[in-house]
């Protein structure tokens, strides 16, 4: 099917809830300069490999990405310039889309302080003045460093109230010397206060970190070796961050996206919590201390089948106590509130998981029991797109080759990205050709 083919079909808006904007690095250092000053503007300059014409980096050091613009004329254009995409809409059948930065990923997680926050700080005035006008059909992501609380709900306040931002992408992953903080459990900070900021501003957290570099995804040679799970690496440890630090317990209301990740992981995620509380949550743990060990019996065993090698009672001592070595508070779960499976299930309701529309996943998201919440990215601006009128056709395929329905389709495409963006902001679709849609999905 072409893209107005597949439109007849529907009786519903199509959101992207993630589009891209590939930023001109000259320009957008010119905006940092104004903005923020010299210091914050040349430091961004020498880091980017990626988004510059600079020499590839030298053999040894992680291979960044490249080749990440279409080479068609026009498509690179779109990429380049949300009023063009404005004009294409109708074209590729889509009725509001949300556009996140591209430089934004270097720019909140760059380690310098001055050049983060000028960074940020200037990259979101230079997509408010490149969107400005084109509100009725596109929203940009403000970019929110998250080093520290104080920065975040800096840059929250300033992206909503001062440049009129309505969606917010913020860094989930934090370099620390040596270690990476997830903001959630185990940090360097209390960052209760941004998610509380978040709520009061009426905006979603999405967030959209790489871990290319980090770990196993550390190829020098190959881009597609780092690529490949990057941002669902992340996702993944955001997402068990929220829920162990009991985020998603303290802030039942607070919406999360993750991007660009897919959601096979999720479902693994969710089937893995359960699991884990089952056997090791606070009912079950005690039952694994060795002290319950029957010694005796245990002994007895040893003597039948240990072939002599376990006869030294000091070795017994070692092994009837082996792996016992608890920490002062042996509930893993005790932040998260969860007393039932259910209560699991329950705090994933405000989680959302973006999938491309090629993406195989997206049918594992809606299998079984407990249904999760994709959101259609069309990912236009990028190298996965060959043709931004292919975006619709393929996620509509879903429907042809019967691993969705109509209705699992509707949530997918729409349904789920106006609960993401609208749940606490109900204004958020106003003025667009989703408005009257959201508003009655909304309040029912």
């Amino acid at each position: 099917m072409d893209v107005q083919a597949v439109k007849a079909e529907l009786d519903h808006p199509v959101i992207d809830a993630d589009g891209h904007v590939v930023e001109a690095l000259p320009v957008v250092v010119d905006y940092i300069r104004r903005v923020a000053g010299d210091e914050a503007a040349d430091g961004l300059l020498p880091s980017s490999v990626t988004y510059s014409t600079v020499a590839p980096p030298k053999e040894g050091t992680v291979m960044a990405p490249w080749w990440t613009i279409p080479t068609d004329a026009r498509d690179r254009a779109t990429s380049f310039c949300p009023a063009l995409l404005h004009e294409r809409l109708d074209e590729v059948g889509i009725d509001f889309g949300i556009l996140y930065s591209s430089v934004g990923l270097l720019a909140f997680a760059h380690g310098d302080d001055v050049v983060r926050r000028g960074a940020c700080r200037g990259l979101n005035h230079y997509l408010a003045d490149l969107l400005d006008g084109l509100g009725d059909r596109l929203a940009a992501a403000a970019v929110i460093p998250a080093h520290t609380p104080d920065e975040a709900i800096a840059e929250l306040e300033h992206a909503v109230h001062h440049l009129g931002f309505k969606a917010v992408m913020l860094n989930d992953v934090v370099a620390r010397d040596g270690w990476y903080d997830l903001l959630a459990v185990d940090s360097a900070h209390d960052y209760d206060p941004v998610w509380q900021a978040c709520l009061d501003l009426g905006v979603a957290v999405t967030v959209h970190s790489p871990s290319w570099g980090i770990g196993l995804r550390q190829s020098s040679s190959r881009y597609m070796f780092n690529h490949i799970g990057n941002f669902a690496a992340s996702a993944d440890a955001f997402a068990k961050a929220l829920f162990f630090g009991g985020v998603l317990q303290r802030f039942p209301d607070l919406h999360v996206a993750f991007l660009e990740c897919g959601a096979s992981w999720a479902v693994q995620l969710l089937g893995d919590l359960i699991d884990r509380w089952q056997k090791r949550g606070p009912a079950s743990i005690d039952r694994l201390d060795p002290r319950h060990l029957d010694r005796a019996a245990f002994d007895a065993l040893l003597d039948r089948y240990g072939r002599g090698a376990f006869d030294d009672p000091i070795v017994r001592d070692v092994m009837a106590m082996q792996s016992g070595q608890p920490p002062a508070d042996t509930d893993d779960f005790r932040a998260t509130g969860v007393r039932s499976p259910a209560d699991i299930v329950s705090q994933f309701g405000g989680l959302y998981f973006g999938c491309e529309a090629d993406d195989p996943s997206i049918a594992s998201a809606f299998a079984g029991p407990t249904a999760l919440q994709p959101i259609l990215l069309s990912d236009i601006g990028h190298w996965d797109v060959r043709d931004p009128t292919d975006v619709l056709p393929e996620a509509w395929e879903l429907v042809e080759d019967g691993k969705l329905d109509r209705d699992q389709f509707r949530a997918f495409a729409c349904d789920n990205a106006i609960r993401l963006h609208g749940a606490n902001n109900p204004a958020f679709f106003d003025g667009t050709p989703a408005a009257a849609y959201a508003r009655r999905l909304l309040s029912a």
